[in-house]
């Protein structure tokens, strides 16, 4: 008897284990789909970001390139107003002011030598034209002293002949003398006039550079001083504060000291997701409220897009756009402050819509699940906008009911490559 009892019990589970996995299977094919019809009609496209007030210019004040460590001898403080052609920062200018004293020197030389060459020239010039004339004489002379030789004697005939040949070979010479002396004058003197050339250009190059490390606005605006990081000799403490740049440090050439900010006009710069990039483009509404002042809406334009997403750190999968936008002249806003954006978008006039919940990516395509007497089958569909309830898609029968959820989930199922297994069904017409 106490046998048949344990068998009994055996069998009893058994059977109420079979009996729950069943269930587990059956269960979830139970489980209802909400569905909901395509929609046609008018739909407004409105796209909402947070962004940020910022100066619409500015401009880094970096030390000028000099090929070594400069020192500061006058910064403005942060906050100062300058106008355009103040003075911003200063840098030491004494191996400039040498460099310009040097080249001063240098082409003053250059100057007075050329001033002697040319007057040593003209000596020589001078010298050259009376010992022209006297061979050119002599050797006039020897041919009218040859031309009587007719009346004189053989040996003085022959005399005479010789002293004209002389004469003349003398004459050649000097002229050949001249003028290689003239063409080394010429060469001197272009040597000496780029010596010249070269003092003025050492000379304008020690001006500009002393110009430069004297650093003026561009523009009016306001000065930010930025922090000298390398104020503990480059090494950075965890809580340490660094001080602000300051007169008396050195930086390197290209060193950002700091920024001059144009506060008389602002703009709104922001990120756009990728899906929210197809509905907005340049010349578009904003509505901008920013949260400083509560009470202040203003209404800007979008004026400009990155052509180029790029990905944040810690979303590998999201790829956001920057945008900035135009704002009046005459806004009372300030930048630094955050502002939250509401952008109007395309309106489309008797478009297809689903509830945005309703389009799903399957294998990197949108696709929306449609009711059949089968159970759901997945179409390929054309999103052409999305708001943050709706999606304006295209190639869908307009009669057609579509899942809010997605089936092969609500099944426990995989991917369908067909029509997928029915399921109870629950309309939320």
């Amino acid at each position: 008897m106490r046998v048949r009892a344990v068998v009994a019990g055996v069998v009893l589970v058994a059977v109420g284990a079979l009996g729950a996995a069943a269930w587990s299977m059956v269960a979830p094919a139970t489980r209802e789909v909400p569905t909901v019809s395509v929609q046609r009609g008018r739909v407004a496209t409105v796209v909402h970001a947070v962004g940020e007030v910022r100066p619409a210019r500015s401009l880094p004040v970096a030390v000028p390139p000099m090929g070594g460590q400069l020192t500061i001898v006058e910064l403005v403080e942060s906050g100062t107003a300058v106008a355009a052609g103040d003075v911003v920062m200063a840098f030491d200018a004494a191996e400039q002011e040498f460099a310009l004293e040097q080249a001063t020197f240098d082409l003053r030389l250059a100057e007075q030598e050329g001033v002697k060459a040319e007057a040593d020239a003209a000596v020589q010039a001078a010298d050259d034209e009376v010992a022209l004339l006297e061979a050119r004489f002599a050797v006039r002379r020897a041919e009218l002293d040859a031309r009587a030789n007719d009346l004189v004697g053989a040996i003085t005939a022959q005399t005479n002949l010789l002293l004209l040949e002389e004469a003349r070979a003398k004459l050649a010479a000097i002229e050949q003398e001249v003028q290689t002396r003239r063409s080394a004058l010429s060469a001197s003197a272009d040597v000496l006039r780029e010596k010249r050339r070269k003092a003025q250009v050492a000379l304008a190059a020690a001006e500009r550079n002393i110009e430069s490390l004297r650093v003026r606005a561009p523009f009016d605006g306001h000065v930010s001083v930025r922090q000298n990081m390398m104020a503990l000799g480059g090494v950075i403490f965890q809580g340490a504060v660094m001080p602000e740049y300051r007169p008396g440090d050195s930086a390197f050439p290209g060193t950002i000291v700091a920024e001059l900010v144009d506060t008389s006009r602002v703009e709104v710069t922001a990120k756009l997701s990728e899906q929210d990039r197809a509905t907005v483009a340049p010349g578009q509404t904003v509505d901008i409220r920013v949260d400083a002042s509560p009470d202040l809406r203003l209404a800007g334009t979008v004026k400009a897009i990155s052509s180029v997403a790029s990905r944040q750190m810690f979303e590998a999968a999201t790829r956001r756009f920057d945008i900035a936008f135009e704002i009046p002249e005459s806004a009372p806003v300030r930048p630094g402050v955050s502002a939250a954006l509401v952008i109007a978008g395309p309106v489309f006039e008797d478009a297809l819509h689903v509830p945005r919940a309703a389009v799903f990516d399957v294998s990197g395509a949108p696709t929306v699940y449609v009711r059949s007497a089968a159970g759901f089958e997945p179409r390929a569909v054309t999103v052409r906008a999305r708001t943050e309830t709706v999606a304006v898609i295209e190639g869908l029968d307009p009669t057609a009911v579509v899942a809010l959820v997605n089936p092969v989930g609500a099944s426990g199922g995989k991917a369908p490559t067909g029509p997928v297994a029915p399921v109870t069904q629950r309309s939320s017409r």
